[in-house]
């Protein structure tokens, strides 16, 4: 479940951001080599020398989305057992080294990747190559250890997830919208799983996905291509090959006919989440007709809640008769599963939860009829090209943008290719897909209906040792 704020644009600011482009630079992949060592690692090397430092970043293409059931959630528990050490380094020396570096570092864990990172001087880039090779090949640690972290996940989940309202209803919406897709299980897992997930769960998965195929090293920064390239070989390259495992397919039936959720919890304010199943993008060097329309419903997003003072903002929370106190629309462009585009509300005081779904839908219906202006098309793509500006003063989000790409299987110049597609939406694209793509059939509407609030209760206080 995501907040509701401005997700389109949220959304396309990370996109236009993700990586070098023609108004920035002459030729952006010009400067960007990718490489594979004979064991199967990808390498990824931009150099910036903008500032005197160096941001490192490990990709591993294993997610949630690799788990099974009863074991939801392994993912992210691996991620954090990462961080417990190996032979050679005991747990918290790793975090310890980074920060006597005068750097920072940090790990994540989506639905399709999970990534770890070190922004340190540029002249200690070999200090955390060597010191993420050897947590890559040799993660080590105790079940105490194991049980202990395992503890910090739970309570974890329990303030992002089970003390939000909004958050258990997204999971349930999820799990309702996805039969056979493991889009279904939320990143984090379900309770039952972590309270039931053994050391053996985890040192499973990291030996059937921590494959030197299955992942990526990409530096950025004030870095050489060569010294790079040759640290790689050094580091990365003698970690020992082994076989990636086959990947099932694990396609998500046709979904025919609406699906609805009523979902009881204490709040304060009632909210209503849609969402449509919809194309993602799989190819931008030939980009056919389902890619079109995913980046034509990006655009529509953008249209209907990428600015301040957008479609939704305008429609349906100004005014005396206002019907919501905010409303958002999301699209999720692409991914290595199935795409959904999300439109949600909060109601106003005294308007239902239907005249809120009401008013989403009309305004999609609106467009479906009467189309978009120009000028609202020439707004959102100006704003795509300031982003991108904005976003390339960062070498952390060179990097993450280049190792996201990687993920998705994309080429090196992947943002250039999409911002050049987006910037080739016309009006017309974006009225079709409106027209398209929000019938019932493919429609999963969750709505939060509050029930009685403990004021007594206090919030609770984030996890020692949480990493994000």
């Amino acid at each position: 479940m995501k907040p509701l704020v401005s997700f389109a644009g949220a959304l396309l600011c990370a996109l236009i951001g993700m990586g070098a482009s023609a108004q920035s630079t002459s030729s952006s992949t010009a400067k960007i080599e990718q490489f594979t060592l004979a064991n199967g690692f990808t390498v990824i090397v931009k150099p910036d020398r903008r500032a005197p430092t160096a941001v490192q970043m490990l990709w591993v293409r294993t997610g949630s989305m690799d788990e099974v059931d009863g074991t939801s959630g392994v993912a992210h528990v691996l991620e954090h057992m990462l961080f417990k050490g190996t032979p050679t380094v005991k747990e918290g020396e790793f975090s310890r080294r980074v920060a006597a570096m005068g750097g920072r570092e940090n790990a994540f864990t989506t639905k399709d990747y999970t990534g770890y990172f070190q922004q340190i001087p540029a002249n200690r880039l070999e200090d955390v190559m060597q010191l993420e090779a050897d947590r890559f090949a040799n993660n080590a640690w105790s079940d105490d250890a194991f049980a202990k972290e395992l503890e910090v996940v739970k309570e974890e989940r329990r303030l992002r997830t089970d003390d939000s309202p909004r958050a258990l209803m997204g999971e349930v919406q999820a799990a309702t919208a996805f039969v056979a897709n493991p889009y279904r299980r939320p990143i984090v897992g379900w309770m039952s799983d972590l309270d039931a997930m053994t050391p053996a769960d985890a040192r499973d998965f990291y030996r059937r996905w921590y494959v030197p195929a299955n992942a990526a090293v990409v530096v950025a920064g004030d870095v050489d291509m060569a010294t790079v390239r040759e640290l790689a070989e050094r580091y990365y390259g003698a970690i020992p090959a082994r076989t990636l495992p086959m990947r099932k397919p694990r396609d998500e039936p046709l979904q025919a006919g609406l699906r609805r959720i009523d979902f009881k919890a204490p709040a304060e304010q009632a909210y209503v989440s849609m969402v449509f199943k919809v194309p993602g993008v799989q190819s931008l060097l030939n980009p056919k007709e389902n890619d079109v329309d995913a980046m034509a419903l990006t655009v529509l997003a953008a249209v209907l809640d990428g600015y301040s003072g957008a479609r939704l903002e305008r429609a349906l929370t100004q005014g005396v008769d206002k019907v919501a106190d905010s409303a958002g629309a999301y699209n999720g462009l692409w991914g290595r599963g199935p795409q959904m585009f999300h439109l949600s509300a909060v109601p106003a005081a005294g308007k239902t939860v239907a005249e809120a779904e009401a008013g989403l839908r009309a305004q999609i219906t609106r467009i479906a009829r009467d189309g978009v202006t120009e000028a609202e098309l020439n707004r959102v793509k100006t704003q795509w090209v300031a982003s991108e500006v904005y976003q390339l003063d960062s070498i952390f989000n060179q990097a993450r943008q280049l190792g996201s790409n990687w993920v998705q299987g994309l080429p090196l110049d992947a943002n250039e290719r999409l911002i050049a597609q987006l910037r080739g939406i016309t009006a017309e694209q974006v009225k079709a897909v409106a027209a398209k793509y929000f019938g019932d059939d493919q429609l999963t509407v969750a709505v939060l209906q509050p029930q009685a609030v403990d004021k007594t209760r206090k919030p609770r206080a984030a996890p020692a040792g949480a990493r994000h």
